[in-house]
Order: structure tokens, then sequence, then C-alpha cells
């Protein structure tokens, strides 16, 4: 795993970082295992995504694509590679807004995530709410595979 690009050294400095470029994350293959094993939690088994032979014959992509939540659900994953915030003790993701897929990610592909702080405010007691802008890339592809805004809560 890669270090964190970006140290913020305290929730208080966090509005300095509206608009700074985070990333781009170290690349995740999504491979059919990882596909499968989404399938498996979420009982989204939709042929797309697990009959590989049937793909291969009837999907346009020519062979499975991975759920478009499987794609978000690496974001949190990939967004610790990113940043390192100092000053907290909890953190919750309080919601996504704008989310987007864009473009498939087809199995065997690499994705990796870039990001920007897009908006900081502070909440009663202290807690900070941070939203990210996101933008989750497969290798190859020139349109992104996801996009949304991420709400984080951060609490000191």
């Amino acid at each position: 795993m890669a270090e964190a690009k970006t140290r913020i050294p305290s929730l208080d400095a966090l509005p300095d970082f509206v608009g700074v470029a985070l990333g781009p994350s170290d690349w995740v293959r999504v491979d059919q295992a990882r596909i499968d094993a989404f399938a498996d939690a979420t009982e989204d088994r939709q042929w797309i995504h697990v009959d590989v032979e049937r793909a291969k014959s009837e999907s346009p992509w020519q062979g499975t694509i991975a759920h478009g939540y499987l794609t978000l659900s690496l974001a949190p994953g990939l967004l610790v590679q990113l940043l390192s915030l100092d000053g907290w003790s909890t953190v919750v993701n309080s919601g996504i807004e704008k989310l987007r897929f864009q473009a498939p990610v087809r199995s065997g592909s690499r994705v990796r995530l870039q990001a920007e702080i897009s908006n900081v405010r502070r909440m009663p007691g202290g807690g900070v709410r941070v939203a990210f802008g996101l933008r989750i890339e497969a290798e190859g592809e020139s349109k992104p595979a996801l996009t949304a805004t991420a709400n984080y809560v951060y609490l000191p």
C-alpha cells in the first residue's frame, strides 16, 4: 500500500486543503474472484457480473464487468492512501452525493482513485464534515468508471 501522499496536521487545517488534488492511489485489480465475492455478499448475481461464458458471447463488453457498487466500495480503502489527517478519534461516512457510474470496470482490469476535498464544514462539538470529490479510473479507459461526492464526519 502506498503511504498517504497528503498530510493534514489537524481538523482545523482542513479548510486550507479545499481544492487540493489528492492522489492517485495505487492500482487495484478487480478480478473475477473479487466480483464473485461481491455478488455473493450482496446477492446480486446478474449474469453480466458472474456468468463468464455468457458474458463473452452476449455482453457488449465481451466479458464480465464489476458491479458499480463494488467499484464504489473500493473508495474508502483507496482514500486512506491519499490522505493522512491528524486530530480525530472517530470518522463516519455520512453519505454519497452525485454518484455516477460512467464506464464499466471489466473483470481483470485495474482501478485507482483520485480525489479532492471539495468542502469543509465545522460542526457542533468540534467535528468537521468533509466532502471529497471522488474519481475512480479504470486503466486504459478514457472516461472515469465512477464519480461521486463522499461525505465524511471527523470527530475529535
